[in-house]
């Protein structure tokens, strides 16, 4: 596990190159630990909604084409 102080810490080169080698580093000030940086896992990807499910749920089976949107909103201004 590295181990970095507050002054290294604007060294955004070393912090990076460390964090992608998958270490854990710690921030210290002085001998104290003051925090822990883990990198994230390689593979974690945010889970997204299933946007297609919710518009169904909302909308059912309609279709709401874009051009007819566009013409519709054409005459309000």
């Amino acid at each position: 596990m590295g181990s970095i102080n507050l002054s290294q810490l604007r060294n955004t080169r070393l912090l990076k190159s460390l964090l992608q080698t998958g270490e854990t580093i710690e921030l210290r000030e002085r001998k104290r630990i003051i925090a822990r940086i883990e990198p994230e896992p390689i593979g974690a990807r945010p889970q997204l909604p299933d946007f297609a499910a919710r518009r169904t749920k909302i909308f059912g089976k309609r279709v709401f084409p874009g051009s007819a949107l566009v013409i519709s909103e054409r005459g309000r201004y």
